[in-house]
């Protein structure tokens, strides 16, 4: 299955701009500070009658990602098991899965688009990792089919698998910043 990449540039290119985007010192500066720019953009009017002073209220992140399951009480601890990520608390004391800073890619794709592999399935989840080959090695280790692309991107490294209910995951190492001259 080939991957659509230049897609994948293309949002991101939006998303953090084409200068940050090529430019792996300050892609990797922005995917370890996430912070929001000091200076936010020029301030667009919101809906009828608004003023252009008027500054629109962001969100600040993604703070769940919720999905249905022929069988969430085996999917959960899946994911748990083979990505690490810890499941919903059963009360309010419990800490909830912690994801590390870094870039969010968030990419509406055409009904009719092939990137996720199976029509019937309208979303995929990317995660970010630290080290391809280990993780990829470990779930490999599970009896887990990964496929790793072969092509190296200006943003990183990419891998494909899908969860037990046939739902696709992608992960990505972002690509570490290559020192300069003036480092």
């Amino acid at each position: 299955m080939p991957f659509h990449r230049r897609h994948l540039l293309r949002s991101l290119s939006f998303a953090f701009a084409p200068d940050l985007l090529f430019n792996r010192n300050r892609l990797g500066m922005a995917s370890q500070t996430a912070r929001q720019p000091d200076t936010p953009a020029p301030a667009k009017a919101v809906g009828p009658g608004s003023s252009a002073a008027t500054e629109m209220e962001k969100v600040t992140g993604i703070g769940g990602l919720f999905f249905r399951s022929h069988d969430p009480t085996v999917l959960g601890p899946w994911y748990q098991q083979h990505l690490g990520i810890s499941l919903t608390p059963s009360n309010y004391g419990e800490s909830v899965w912690q994801q590390e800073a870094g870039p969010t890619v968030f990419s509406p794709f055409a009904e009719t688009s092939s990137y996720f592999g199976n029509p019937s399935k309208v979303w995929m989840v990317n995660f970010r990792v630290r080290d391809l080959d280990k993780i990829t090695a470990q779930l490999r280790a599970a009896g887990i089919e990964v496929k790793i692309d072969p092509q190296s991107y200006p943003n990183g490294r990419f891998a494909r698998l899908h969860d037990p209910e046939g739902n696709p995951i992608e992960l990505w190492q972002p690509a570490l910043p290559h020192p300069t001259a003036n480092s």
